[in-house]
């Protein structure tokens, strides 16, 4: 960057943003603001809400011995609701954050604290958002719905996490992979073991590719006060990566398991090769952390949406034998 280059708070684009997104280069002007606040800019975000969601929908598939088109609808439906509730998320975080985010080099440049949006057009663009997922999970079973008003708990929670506790990504966590009982729910009409076990897979692997993520803010987290895993794990988080690593392969693969209880055992073998292949997309990312790298920590993290989809054509296949 030259001396005069205009810097992000200057442009109106955020810091961390996907360098081209659509967001920066095809939005109407007037929407860009609320665009980057809900994260359209960088949608790594709601990939990792919409992988659960996929996963317990597969996993439902293959434990009922069915599929059809409404199977596709939730699919759908839980995109556009992963989109949108991230959105909602995101905004709700930024309101609460926003002076936290002013100290922070790479957040000041957000929509809030570099003025480019109000809180009290935040407070009204993340009730819209919320209205319309609103709205589409009410074409799910009452057990789904219900599911999905409880996942506004851990999500209006999230954000102040960091202040009381070292373990704010157990807070993500739960969040981020409340589709793995909705989806189910949306498919069954109810919730059982198979997801319960999945969503605390889900958990143990956004403590691994979130604690990756919160390397990039040590120091700056430090001066202000804000805790996360990687404060706390400082030099021994290679150790710690590598056992959230070990639980979310070792939960994934026993969810599967439940699952595929009553098919053959062809089946239950290539829906195992899901939590297989991911557990290797995990080493590779392990071996690649650097904590001192933040660029490759911002890949690595994003790679995570290609370890989520790794998952989803082994269960595809064991669908079929």
């Amino acid at each position: 960057m030259t001396e005069n280059a205009p810097t992000p708070e200057q442009t109106g684009t955020v810091s961390d943003a996907v360098t081209g997104n659509w967001v920066d280069t095809s939005a109407p002007a007037f929407a860009r603001p609320y665009l980057r606040l809900s994260r359209a800019d960088r949608p790594i975000g709601t990939w990792l809400l919409y992988m659960p969601c996929l996963w317990a929908l597969g996993l439902a598939m293959l434990a009922t011995k069915s599929a059809s088109i409404h199977d596709l609808w939730i699919a759908v439906a839980c995109g556009i609701g992963a989109f949108l509730m991230r959105g909602a998320g995101c905004t709700w975080n930024d309101i609460t954050d926003r002076e936290f985010d002013a100290k922070v080099a790479r957040t000041r440049s957000r929509p809030i604290p570099s003025g480019q949006v109000t809180v009290r057009g935040a407070v009204i663009w993340m009730i819209a958002q919320a209205l319309v997922a609103f709205a589409i999970l009410l074409t799910f079973y009452w057990a789904a719905i219900i599911l999905g008003v409880l996942a506004l708990l851990p999500v209006a929670v999230y954000p102040f996490a960091k202040r009381f506790t070292w373990w704010p990504q157990v807070f993500l966590g739960l969040a981020f992979n409340w589709g793995a009982l909705l989806a189910w729910a949306a498919h069954t009409g109810s919730i059982g073991p198979v997801p319960v076990v999945l969503y605390l897979a889900g958990i143990a692997w956004t403590l691994f590719y979130d604690t990756i993520y919160a390397h990039q803010d040590t120091e700056d987290d430090a001066l202000i006060g804000v805790k996360s895993t990687a404060r706390l794990f400082g030099d021994q988080t290679r150790e710690w990566l590598r056992l959230f690593l070990t639980i979310t392969i070792l939960l994934f693969g026993a969810a599967v398991v439940l699952a595929c209880i009553d098919r053959s055992i062809l089946s239950l073998v290539i829906a195992l090769g899901g939590p297989w292949a991911l557990g290797w997309h995990l080493t590779w990312q392990l071996r690649r952390f650097d904590p001192d790298d933040n660029d490759g920590l911002l890949h690595l993290f994003r790679s995570n949406r290609n370890a989520g989809l790794i998952v989803l054509p082994f269960f595809a296949l064991a669908m079929f034998v």
